[in-house]
């Protein structure tokens, strides 16, 4: 709430368009709670960034492409979060983690994505064939019809971003 009749950008533009927006997501996802999660988060991103200034002339424009980023993310933590049960589903009731080590391997699985999908696409897939595939530098080079030195570089490149994210 603006004191002095003096209201931020922000608040001005939650005021404006905060309806709209949660109308729109609400179409879009044909859920009402999910909806108003992903409005809240819209203005949260502009409050806790600097882009309010990128508002600019198109407000709903812009508040309509932060709010698909988020609906994105929704959708991929989603699909990760069900290939996740999925693949835990065989396993014994006594076996099987308890929802807080799951919240914890989704969260996870989600940065692992995240570090992933940052990388150009020939050094993620040169790094997936290294660490999920088990293939040697020459084998990649080979595969991938690339010198060893530039396999190897791809591979240093990959684990370096890895190693800024513990970090």
């Amino acid at each position: 709430m603006a004191f002095f009749g003096s209201a931020s950008p922000i608040e001005a533009l939650y005021t404006n368009h905060h309806a709209w927006l949660l109308s729109w997501l609400r179409r879009r996802l044909g859920d009402a709670s999910d909806a108003a999660d992903l409005a809240h988060d819209t203005f949260v991103r502009l409050m806790l960034s600097s882009r309010e200034a990128a508002v600019g002339e198109e407000p709903r424009a812009f508040l309509t492409h932060v709010a698909k980023g988020l609906v994105i993310d929704l959708w991929r933590r989603r699909e990760l979060e069900r290939a996740y049960l999925d693949a835990i589903a065989h396993l014994p009731q006594a076996h099987a983690p308890s929802p807080e080590a799951q919240l914890l391997v989704v969260e996870a699985l989600l940065q692992i994505d995240r570090l992933l999908a940052a990388l150009a696409p020939n050094t993620r897939k040169i790094f997936l064939l290294a660490q999920l595939d088990g293939l040697t530098l020459q084998q990649i080079s080979d595969q991938m019809s690339m010198p060893v030195i530039t396999v190897r570089r791809h591979i240093h490149k990959a684990l370096v971003s890895c190693m800024s994210v513990l970090q």
